[in-house]
C-alpha cells in the first residue's frame, strides 16, 4: 500500500474557485481557515460543550466491542451524559469510546449559528450537520458513505490522522459486498492476508485544529483521533448522476436486503460476505498483476 500521495492543501479566501477546481474535479483537499471567521472557532471546546449541553444522554459507542465490530449494523453500546462523556476524552488517556453521526444541532440550534453550512457546500443537505466526537487512540472504522455525497468535514479542538482513498482502489480494499465497510484492519495491516493491499495508493496526513477535509463522494476513509477532539460534517450531493443514483440504490436496496439477511442468517451471512470479498478482491488483484506483466512500465 502506498501511502505517498500529496493532498492539495488550499487557504480560506485565497481566490481559488473550490467548485471548479475540486467539487465538480472530486478532488479532494484540506482547507485552512475556514471556520476561523465563525463563533464556533472561537467558542468551540470540550468545556464550552460541557458547560452548554452537559446534561443531554447521548448514544455512545464502544469501538471495543468485538461483535459490534465485525458487522456492518451499529447500535449505540451504553448511553451517557454528555458531559461525562467529554471528561473522559478530556483526559490524555486511550479510549475505545466515541460518538458518531450526532445531531447536536437538535438540543441546541444555536449551534447551527455559529457554525453554518459554509457557502461553498450550500445545497439541499445544507441544513444538516453531524457531528463526531472521540479520545485519544480513537479509531473510525474504514469505510465510504453509504449515500455517496460529497463531505466537509471540520476538526476541533485537536488533531486527527486521516487515510484517505479514492473509489478506484474499492476493488482492492476487500469492500464487504452490501455495505461499505473493508475487512482490513488499517491499524495493523495484514498483507499476507489480504495481498491485493499492495495495489492501494492513498493519501495520510493530519488534520489540525481547525482544518476542513473535503472529502467527494465515494472516498474511503480511516481516522483517528491523536487528541480528545470532534468534527462537525455537512454533505453535499455529487455534481454526477452516477454518484447520486448509486447512493440512492445503495439506501433503497443494498441496505434493507443487507440487514434482512443479516437477521435471517446472522453470522453465516456475514461470513458468506467475508468470502466474497476476498475472492473479488484478490480477483481484481490477479487481473491487475496480468496487465502489468503484459505491459511493464518502462517497456
Amino acid at each position: 500500500m502506498d501511502l505517498s500521495q500529496k493532498i492539495d492543501v488550499v487557504y480560506f479566501n485565497d481566490g481559488v474557485d473550490f467548485n471548479k477546481n475540486y467539487l465538480q474535479t472530486q478532488t479532494p483537499a484540506i482547507i485552512k481557515g475556514l471556520a476561523d471567521h465563525t463563533q464556533a472557532g472561537k467558542k468551540w471546546s470540550i468545556d464550552y460543550f460541557k458547560e452548554t449541553m452537559g446534561d443531554v444522554l447521548m448514544d455512545v459507542y464502544d469501538n471495543g466491542n468485538t461483535k459490534a465490530a465485525a458487522s456492518a449494523f451499529t447500535t449505540a453500546d451504553l448511553k451517557m451524559k454528555f458531559r461525562d462523556y467529554l471528561d473522559i476524552i478530556k483526559k490524555d488517556e486511550h479510549t475505545d469510546l466515541r460518538i458518531f453521526l450526532c445531531d447536536l444541532f437538535k438540543h441546541n440550534p444555536e449551534l447551527r449559528k455559529e457554525y453554518p453550512c459554509p457557502e461553498i457546500f450550500k445545497g439541499l443537505l445544507d441544513h444538516k450537520g453531524f457531528m463526531f466526537f472521540g479520545g485519544k487512540d480513537t479509531t473510525v472504522r474504514i469505510h465510504y458513505d453509504i449515500d455517496m455525497s460529497n463531505v466537509l468535514h471540520t476538526h476541533f479542538g485537536g488533531r486527527k490522522r486521516v487515510l484517505l482513498f479514492a473509489p478506484e482502489y474499492s476493488k482492492f480494499l476487500y469492500r464487504l459486498p452490501f455495505n461499505t465497510y473493508s475487512l482490513v484492519d488499517f491499524d495493523n495491516p495484514d498483507y499476507d492476508k489480504f495481498p491485493a493491499l499492495k495495489y492501494v495508493k492513498g493519501y495520510e496526513f493530519i488534520l489540525e485544529p481547525g482544518d476542513t477535509l473535503f472529502m467527494p463522494s465515494g472516498y474511503w476513509h480511516y481516522m483517528t483521533y491523536l487528541e480528545g477532539s470532534f468534527s462537525v460534517s455537512y454533505r453535499k450531493l455529487s455534481p454526477h448522476l452516477k454518484d447520486k443514483a448509486e447512493g440512492l440504490m445503495n439506501l433503497a436496496m443494498y441496505l434493507p436486503l443487507d440487514k434482512f439477511l443479516n437477521k435471517v442468517l446472522g453470522n453465516k451471512w456475514l461470513e458468506r460476505k467475508k468470502e466474497l470479498a476476498k475472492k473479488r478482491a484478490e480477483e481484481s488483484a490477479k487481473k491487475k498483476g496480468e496487465l502489468e506483466f503484459q505491459n511493464p512500465v518502462g517497456a
